[in-house]
């Protein structure tokens, strides 16, 4: 039917010549076809944070410290205000995508430091799902995460180093002082959390 009406010049030939030339393209991209992917203002925010928290964690690979792997962890910081405002599947998405992509970045994935990186990141984010679960907000606050979250991690990184690394019995001695370490990097961090949680404005939370 529309070969013959093209054909003859009826009232569809003139648009026909049009419709033909454009029948290889490919359609327009539609919400409800899903071609699309929504990108709306909390995944760009997320996705921002995601990019500090990397940031942080290759940075602070650089800074001079007694110990190696041990980390003043300003990196939870950014894990501390995504709990807060996205909570506890957000904040682990972020740190575990810290540690892949800023062992990726630092030459060091699959090495013993990502291992205690990974162990760390993983202790912390299961300490925070214990303690934001079955008790609410107020009972914790963003300083005790922090504090609770740098305990944790510092218990998981000294935990795997112990049992695959250097299993002497000497490390434990480094225990008391790098569970010390962490409560003053963990009381920092929390302050560090509080303060930024107060400044962020309303769009970005």
């Amino acid at each position: 039917m529309t070969a013959s009406t093209t054909e003859n010049g009826g009232p569809g030939g003139a648009g026909a010549a049009p419709a033909a030339a454009g029948q290889g393209a490919p359609p327009p991209a539609t919400a409800g076809g899903g071609a699309e992917i929504e990108i709306d203002r909390e995944d760009l925010v997320i996705a921002r944070l995601a990019a500090i928290a990397i940031g942080i964690h290759v940075m602070e690979s650089a800074l001079p410290m007694p110990l190696p792997g041990l980390k003043p962890g300003f990196a939870n910081i950014v894990t501390i205000v995504v709990l807060q405002h996205f909570g506890w599947r957000v904040a682990c998405w972020v740190a575990l995508l810290r540690i892949f992509a800023g062992s990726i970045a630092l030459g060091t994935f699959l090495s013993p430091t990502f291992m205690l990186s990974l162990a760390g990141a993983l202790s912390s984010m299961a300490a925070l799902r214990l303690a934001s679960w079955p008790l609410p907000a107020r009972v914790f606050g963003p300083l005790g995460y922090a504090v609770l979250a740098s305990a944790a991690h510092m218990t998981g990184q000294f935990l795997v180093a112990y049992a695959l690394f250097v299993p002497v019995p000497g490390m434990l001695q480094l225990l008391p002082f790098l569970l010390s370490f962490s409560l003053v990097t963990g009381v920092v961090t929390g302050i560090i959390s509080c303060k930024l949680l107060r400044a962020m404005p309303e769009t970005a939370k």
